[in-house]
């Protein structure tokens, strides 16, 4: 080992029910950038994990009927098993859950309290829970959440907050000290013009509103906010203020954090804050990539437009699917997934352009010499030039890998493979074989592809790390000198008594119409089928609001005058009607006197329309008007039900005329 270290993170991803491809972008890019490194001789810490605090995570996990701890082991074990597909590399995977997190999470919140960086104070702001960000008026767009563009709650809390403020100017002169810190330049001009520069505030750091969180330790009822809990771990997976530091003292500060935009700004200003705050280094570089998107938009499950990667794992392998991510777009900015876009990239760059090369040469070389080339050869005028390209490309790719161009630097290996196949037609090695007096000139041409496969297998190795293993087996080699980074600046390192034994196809070609119409089927049930299990979820919370007439055995006593302001009337259903898409509402127009009222209810799973009609029953009254799936439900029908699920409306024992007040 040379003595050199790589710190390497993704965000710690919200454990939802399913990562969508756009998360797999983020990991294998890091994994790239990891496994590169390592080959380079690099001791290298790659951090991964899941963020598992915060309000958005106890209301999911309540509505599964689920501990939020629960919940969110269910989805790391989905989590852990989808990186295992893709061959993500991670040396360590963190959750926010972690005891040892937790408790440093609690230091550091203590020791920016002690210090006067944390004060006490009331908050009255706008919250988004989906992005679990807070939001002044001027940052709302048309009064929704600025990131995700949908309803935020007006929030007033006893809070902690965090003096932001306080390192505004620090931040700016930092920034402007190391243009190298926030990448690409389009994200740090954003930074500065839209957020510093106008100035900031002092943040929001802890919540009361709500449990599921990490406690602040002095001050019972408040817990951290999400943000300054999942951004610490950083430093908690490295062992932080704990007595077991040896990895943040070798590895900190990180060399670069990897980063979606719409996260730019906690990492670029909150983080450097609080690490300037602790007296810490700031991390070398943060690079905000931008989106894969489908039909122009955001991958999201609210869409129902989720790509799942263990399917295209599953079907292409997952060298295929992360040489796709990593060529189709420039890291940095936004790119269109297809799936006709991953199949051609298949079918032209690793089918016609890899695969062929490689299946031509160990083909050719067994063909012409039985599998085992002779060490006298005669050279080509061809030789020189494939030589230097090849020897070009190494020093290409280490430039655009420096600075996290993956795409360039796998154009650049392309080139070379594409200037190989050339080579094959330049050098024609099937009329060479017609002359036995050309067997040295043809052991040679053979020798050359095989050797610029052994320096692509190489340079792949980060990007598909399973392909270069099917190369070396094929070529016979596995010998460490001749397959380190090194090794491929130096020419001529395959042993000169060459062996090859023939492998599988390892990318056969796909037809593309018949996979497009099986990867849309799949997609269209995925599709449905998430749909559907909001559709469920959104029902279950609005019959829960429906359903509550019955008193739990824990309810507190109530008085007198607490029941005399609760309304109740006799009515006669005049009208019912199933409420569309929704399997257990019913519509009901119900008679109460002189008026005419229109009521939801959550009962079509025990009574049908046609046995409502001309039921008389007891109706909430003064209840205030509320929309169920978008229609009006004026009131409330009482019923009773019992643990088994059963049913029953309230009635009176004899008839009585429609209005009259029950009491």
């Amino acid at each position: 080992m040379s003595g050199k270290t790589y710190y390497i993170t993704t965000p710690i991803y919200y454990p939802s029910d399913k990562l969508h491809i756009g998360h797999s972008y983020t990991t294998v890019a890091a994994d790239t950038m990891a496994r590169y490194k390592r080959l380079q001789g690099y001791d290298v810490k790659f951090l991964t994990g899941t963020d598992e605090h915060g309000q958005k995570i106890q209301r999911v996990a309540e509505d599964k009927g689920l501990e939020p701890k629960a919940y969110t082991s269910q989805i790391v074990g989905w989590i852990k098993e989808l990186w295992k597909k893709m061959d993500i590399s991670y040396d360590t995977f963190i959750r926010t859950t972690d005891k040892q997190h937790i408790e440093t999470v609690q230091k550091i919140f203590k020791q920016l309290y002690d210090q006067g960086d944390i004060y006490k104070s009331t908050y009255e702001g706008w919250y988004c829970t989906p992005c679990e960000t807070f939001f002044t008026e001027r940052q709302l767009q048309d009064g929704l959440c600025p990131d995700c563009h949908r309803d935020v709650e007006k929030v007033k809390e006893e809070s902690y907050f965090f003096k932001l403020s306080k390192y505004q100017d620090r931040l700016i002169q930092h920034i402007e000290d190391h243009p190298e810190f926030i990448q690409p330049q389009s994200r740090q001009n954003e930074m500065l013009n839209n957020f510093l520069r106008p100035g900031l505030e002092d943040l929001c750091v802890s919540r009361t509103s709500f449990k599921w969180g990490v406690p602040v330790s002095f001050d019972e009822g408040h817990v951290v906010y999400v943000w300054i809990d999942a951004l610490s771990n950083y430093i908690s997976a490295l062992g932080y203020l704990t007595d077991q530091d040896a990895d943040f003292k070798k590895y900190w500060p990180a060399n670069v954090h990897l980063v979606g935009k719409e996260i730019v700004r906690f990492h670029t200003i909150i983080w450097p804050a609080i690490l300037m705050a602790l007296d810490l280094p700031l991390p070398k570089q943060v690079f905000g990539h931008g989106w894969l998107v489908i039909d122009g938009g955001k991958m999201s499950k609210s869409k129902g437009n989720v790509v799942d990667p263990k399917v295209l794992v599953e079907r292409y392998g997952s060298d295929a699917v992360r040489y796709f991510l990593m060529r189709e777009v420039a890291f940095g900015q936004d790119g269109n997934f297809t799936n006709d876009a991953l199949i051609q990239r298949i079918n032209s760059d690793l089918a016609n352009d890899l695969g062929n090369l490689v299946s031509r040469t160990i083909s050719m070389i067994e063909k012409y010499f039985s599998g085992q080339l002779p060490v006298n050869r005669r050279g080509t005028e061809f030789d020189q030039d494939l030589q230097q390209i090849a020897t070009k490309t190494v020093y290409k790719v280490e430039d655009a890998m420096e600075q996290l161009f993956f795409s360039d630097a796998l154009v650049s290996i392309w080139q070379l493979i594409s200037r190989t196949n050339k080579y094959i037609d330049e050098t024609q090695p099937w009329l060479l074989a017609k002359d036995h007096r050309n067997d040295d000139m043809l052991a040679n041409v053979m020798y050359h592809l095989a050797e610029t496969l052994r320096i692509i297998s190489i340079l792949i190795e980060p990007f598909m790390p399973r392909t270069p293993k099917l190369i070396r087996e094929q070529l016979c080699i596995s010998e460490p000198k001749i397959v380190s980074w090194e090794s491929t600046k130096l020419w001529g390192r395959l042993p000169q008594n060459l062996s090859v034994k023939r492998g599988i196809n390892m990318f056969p070609r796909i037809d593309l119409e018949k996979e497009r119409e099986i990867l849309e089927e799949i997609q269209e049930k995925n599709k449905q089928k998430q749909l559907a299990s909001q559709e469920k979820q959104q029902e279950k919370k609005q019959v829960q609001k429906d359903e509550k007439t019955t008193v739990a055995e824990d309810t507190p006593y109530i008085g007198i005058e607490d029941f005399s302001k609760v309304e109740l009337r006799i009515g006669e259903v005049i009208q019912c009607e199933k409420v569309e898409g929704a399997d257990k509402l019913l519509k009901s127009q119900i008679k109460i006197g002189d008026e005419v009222r229109q009521i939801v209810s959550g009962i079509a799973k025990h009574y049908s329309p046609e046995e409502m009609i001309g039921k008389k029953v007891i109706v909430v009254t003064n209840l205030k008007p509320v929309k169920l799936r978008g229609v009006l439900s004026e009131g409330m029908i009482l019923a009773a039900s019992d643990q088994e699920g059963n049913l029953v409306l309230a009635s009176t024992d004899q008839d009585i005329a429609s209005g009259a007040q029950v009491k």
